[in-house]
């Protein structure tokens, strides 16, 4: 055996936790609080925040060596292309705010993201101090009718009503841009910005570093409690997802399905369709089955 493989043999293998990325170089938190910089080796594996890895110790970093498997995996994909959020994720927590760009299809699409990967649904309804806010309350009240909780709160003077949620929860934060995602982040985690910095220096990611996913540890929320905050988004789609089990991740669906004449039905124009029938009687809302229509199309349904 040479001596370089004599080295490697004899190096120690440890666990770890992904908190940051950047191309094929890793951030991995270990179990006594060091940070070692890693590379990745083969191909063959696809790492995201929130995964739990095994990692062999070299002079000056480490290299991983095998994923432990996932509880889940929250990602978007299209047709061209996917993006790794975060793996082993327990809650997806939205942040919206008074804004007329709020687009409430992405909430849509992020509160099927979760049910898919079966995480809790939370929508932090922020900046509750601006008059433009009872607008807000109104736009998310079908989301509360489904029976999501909103959070409010206003996260530049108190960010206190959010930590409930937190408890021993594996969170991942979505948003579209400015609607106060890194604020939220800045007060729940004070040296958030320091963090980043010294990670993009570790990994040599520059400026790139800020449109990545990073995982902060919230020690304060109990247990192995962390937070991942994700890029500002305008599209999320979800082609990865199975187009025969999509309609079971509208929660207000559920109870209609295997009620229609049909048991392949689609429930778009088949006679006897139990959610057709539901959405004429206004229980569930045209919008919502339109959303499963095109779902089912992203994801090579027809």
């Amino acid at each position: 055996m040479s001596e370089g493989r004599a080295q490697a043999a004899a190096a120690p293998r440890v666990q770890g936790l992904v908190v940051a990325a950047h191309r094929r170089h890793f951030s991995v938190l270990l179990a006594d609080g060091a940070r070692v910089d890693c590379v990745l080796k083969g191909r063959a594996l696809a790492l995201a925040v929130g995964d739990r890895v095994e990692v062999q110790l070299v002079v000056g970093g480490g290299a991983i060596e095998a994923v432990v498997p996932r509880r889940n995996l929250v990602w978007r994909s299209d047709a061209f292309k996917e993006k790794l959020l975060a793996a082993n994720v327990t809650q997806v927590m939205a942040v919206v705010a008074p804004d007329l760009s709020l687009d409430e299809e992405l909430l849509n699409r992020w509160m099927i993201a979760a049910e898919s990967a079966d995480c809790r649904y939370v929508v932090v309804a922020n900046k509750a101090d601006l008059p433009a806010f009872a607008a807000l309350r109104a736009r998310l009240a079908p989301f509360a009718a489904l029976g999501y909780p909103v959070v409010e709160v206003a996260a530049k003077r108190d960010a206190a009503p959010v930590l409930p949620w937190l408890v021993a929860q594996h969170t991942v934060l979505v948003g579209q841009s400015g609607m106060g995602k890194s604020t939220l982040i800045n007060a729940l985690v004070p040296d958030a910005s320091v963090r980043t910095t010294e990670v993009s220096a570790a990994l040599n990611a520059g400026r790139h570093t800020t449109t990545a996913t990073a995982l902060y540890p919230l020690p304060a929320a109990g247990g192995d409690a962390w937070i991942v905050d994700s890029p500002g988004m305008k599209a999320f789609g979800l082609a990865h997802l199975d187009p025969a089990a999509l309609a079971h991740a509208f929660v207000e669906m559920r109870p209609f399905l295997g009620q229609c004449r049909f048991r392949d039905c689609r429930h778009d124009r088949e006679p006897g369709c139990a959610v057709a029938a539901a959405v004429a009687a206004g229980t569930v809302a045209p919008h919502r089955l339109a959303l499963l229509h095109a779902l089912v199309r992203e994801a090579g349904g027809k």
